[in-house]
């Protein structure tokens, strides 16, 4: 009966048959799922007041996943994005649990109804030319780490890869002859393909060359001085540390501290500026929707009037600049502004 069975064997079934081989997850992905139902089913049993092992599906419902998601904010301090994540995750939880227990139907309905909340945009950072200039300029040239860490910054700026993809990085995904390449596995076990730049390939050479000829194909690209695959935090750390000097601000003025995921911005950002058409720079950063890489053709446009409207010449002979930029009183430009 649906009140006494117990959560074990359909927790693994969604990992093992659902997540891990219906949907093909990336390890990272099946994570986020983990964590989530981790904190959720601890929540459940303390306000069920009882052990996580004495859960039954039946505790499992839509008033609890509000309680839950309401403790994120207030108790865990979690931003309004982690709390509609873990929504995300605990319906697709539901919608499995509801097709294979009819009985369940209704409460999963209920959760897959919970709205997420609505929330700005986060404020797309990215680095000027100059400043990914003075990052390059500025690394160790020698060291034993050298190396490998301007092969990683230069590899982040010329692909624009998630950090999970520099992880899994190997040797028999690059290809650097003539025409260097390199095959990123992404989201949703998907692959594409990577131009580099000669400088790119060199250094990635190199690299490889430290490794016995014989593992270079099944070894990490980066790894620690112990031979390990770099992970996420371990790759954030060398970025945080070689970016540590540039005074990045956000619009409100607070203080950025610069990630692997800045470089995937601003390889965005600057592939755009080069005139790269959208579609070309979607496939190249792995988006499944084109939605998100117009984002950065809004930020860019946006950072253009900004210095349009800082350069703008006056329009008498009088000194100064003029109050309002002149380009707001031409409605042809404004209509084509609009339609944007």
């Amino acid at each position: 009966m649906m009140a006494t069975q117990a959560l074990g064997p359909i927790l693994y079934t969604f990992f093992e048959d659902h997540l891990r081989t219906s949907k093909g997850l990336r390890p990272a992905s099946i994570r986020s799922y983990r964590d989530t139902l981790r904190l959720f089913l601890q929540y459940t049993a303390q306000d069920a007041h009882r052990r996580i092992s004495r859960l039954t599906l039946q505790d499992l419902r839509a008033e609890r996943v509000l309680g839950f998601l309401n403790s994120l904010e207030r108790e865990r301090r979690n931003h309004i994005r982690t709390r509609n994540q873990r929504l995300a995750a605990l319906r697709g939880f539901f919608d499995y649990v509801g097709g294979r227990e009819p009985e369940m139907l209704a409460e999963a309905a209920r959760v897959v109804a919970i709205p997420t909340k609505r929330v700005p945009p986060a404020e797309t950072i990215y680095l000027e030319r100059d400043e990914v200039e003075a990052v390059l300029a500025g690394l160790p040239s020698e060291g034993r780490q050298a190396l490998r860490d301007r092969a990683l910054l230069l590899f982040l700026y010329n692909t624009g890869a998630r950090v999970q993809e520099v992880a899994d990085l190997r040797g028999e995904n690059l290809e650097l002859g003539t025409h260097p390449l390199v095959r990123l596995h992404g989201k949703g076990d998907k692959w594409r393909v990577c131009p580099l730049w000669t400088q790119t390939a060199d250094l990635l050479q190199r690299l490889l060359e430290e490794k016995p000829v014989e593992e270079q194909a099944k070894r990490p690209v980066f790894s620690s001085d112990r031979g390990h695959a770099l992970t996420r935090f371990g790759i954030y750390k060398i970025v945080r540390r070689h970016t540590r000097h540039l005074a990045k601000k956000r619009a409100d003025a607070g203080p950025v501290a610069i990630s692997p995921h800045v470089f995937r911005h601003t390889t965005a950002v600057h592939l755009l500026e080069a005139g790269v058409e959208v579609n070309v720079i979607r496939a190249w950063l792995g988006h499944q929707s084109l939605e998100t890489t117009n984002r950065y053709a809004e930020v860019n446009l946006r950072t253009k009037m900004l210095a349009l409207q800082t350069c703008e010449p006056p329009v008498t002979s009088s000194a100064g600049f003029p109050r309002g930029p002149v380009w707001r009183d031409d409605p042809s430009l404004l209509n084509w502004l609009q339609s944007l």
